[in-house]
């Protein structure tokens, strides 16, 4: 029998619903003593830092802009590659983004790319640690610290990631988190904004705690959205209902991600449920969620190992490059495949479904038409990969299918290609 595997998989405490319900027994479920603990647990996890709860990660980041008083029309550097909402909040608060291109080993900006990209109006740069591998970060603050501009690290997909020994979030001057669903933290939807100056974490806790509190109703659907997510995904429900949807989405061609992702738009002004602050239910269930992320990123990292000792030696296939001074959260396993689509095809003909490209190569994008960017030579050869599924709670048989098959998709790839050539 098909058991089909989803592309993605959140990261779930087991007693969500019995947290839930004590928060609304105790009154608790938008304001409470859970918010500060888990800012202080949190901070305490990373080490010499203060932390901010925010109603999102890119509340966080904008708290973190505004709470810099950077200079209105600065620049403010960021990689080509990258969620289009990190530059486009960037925007919202006075600022003007630069691309750059990225390294396409790692996915990630490097101090070559940010040294050419500096100007006198540069004031920030936004270091992306993408998929969960951390940037050369001494070298890029290094730079930042002779040009006097800020470091703002990009942590959505790094939590429990380290470079140098040190954790991701604790190398520049700010950085901020991301609690969507499928981060390396779930608490479906918020995030943290940290820093070790005391007198700027000052000034975003005050823009945190100016907004007014969320509506109860928004955060009950956001809590029952993600229940109905997670045992979607669960590979036993996956097989018999997104599945069929997704298979017959493909084989129409439709492009079903659509209805998972937000439009790409300008957000100026933002949606009104931005300008909220983080909800005690989700701050209690991010508390409950930190004593089980190590177990999960150990559970994590040992798929990954699995997946590049299997992968690693097929023909067309390149696994992730992990620099040996640094740990990578692997939010996703990004590979590169002959012919991406094809590869793709072939696995979910299989019952594997597998993402593309999961970020945007921003200086494509109609939305940042005009603004300075390096050609993004490095950016684009993204689009030859794919994310294999390698959360925690796939099964160390689900990993091993999911390897043999995605090899046997790669070859059958190659295979195919070469008899066209010789055929031409």
């Amino acid at each position: 029998m098909l058991r089909a595997i989803s592309r993605y998989g959140a990261r779930v405490i087991p007693n969500t619903q019995q947290v839930i319900a004590e928060m609304i027994l105790r009154d608790q479920f938008i304001d409470g003593p859970h918010i500060a603990q888990f800012e202080a647990a949190f901070a305490a996890r990373l080490g010499s830092v203060h932390a901010t709860a925010a109603s999102y990660g890119r509340m966080a980041f904008y708290y973190i802009l505004k709470a810099m008083n950077l200079p209105r029309g600065g620049e403010i550097v960021m990689p080509a590659l990258t969620f289009w909402v990190v530059p486009e909040v960037a925007r919202v608060a006075g600022l003007r983004p630069v691309f750059v291109d990225i390294d396409p080993l790692t996915f990630n900006m490097t101090p070559e790319t940010l040294e050419r990209a500096i100007t006198p109006r540069t004031v920030a740069v936004v270091p992306t640690h993408l998929w969960g591998l951390p940037c050369d970060m001494d070298e890029i603050v290094l730079i930042a610290r002779r040009h006097h501009i800020r470091v703002i690290e990009d942590c959505a997909h790094a939590f429990g990631a380290t470079y140098r020994g040190r954790p991701a979030g604790t190398l520049g001057d700010a950085a901020f988190f991301s609690f969507q669903m499928i981060k390396p933290l779930n608490t479906y939807g918020g995030g943290m904004a940290v820093t070790a100056d005391r007198q700027l974490s000052g000034r975003i806790a005050e823009l945190a705690a100016n907004e007014p509190p969320p509506d109860r109703s928004i955060v009950k659907q956001r809590l029952w959205h993600g229940r109905v997510q997670r045992i979607a995904t669960r590979p036993r429900i996956f097989t018999w209902t997104l599945f069929p949807a997704v298979y017959a989405c493909a084989r129409m061609q439709w492009n079903l991600d659509m209805y998972f992702w937000e439009s790409i738009r300008r957000l100026d002004p933002f949606p009104e449920d931005y300008h909220q602050r983080y909800s005690n239910v989700q701050a209690a269930i991010g508390l409950e969620s930190l004593r089980h992320v190590d177990d999960w990123a150990r559970r994590t990292a040992a798929h990954a190992a699995r997946m590049t000792a299997d992968l690693r030696g097929v023909p067309g296939v390149s696994v992730p490059h992990v620099p040996p001074d640094r740990t990578h959260a692997f939010y996703q396993y990004c590979a590169y495949v002959p012919s991406r689509d094809a590869v793709a095809g072939r696995c979910l003909n299989r019952g594997v479904d597998l993402e593309t490209l999961h970020v945007d190569v921003c200086p494509d994008l109609d939305l940042f038409q005009g603004l300075a960017h390096a050609v993004p030579q490095g950016a684009r050869r993204a689009n030859d990969t794919i994310q294999i599924p390698v959360y925690e709670s796939l099964t160390d048989a689900d990993v091993a299918r999911v390897c043999e098959i995605v090899a046997e998709a790669a070859q059958s790839q190659m295979r195919s290609a070469a008899t066209m050539v010789r055929e031409s």
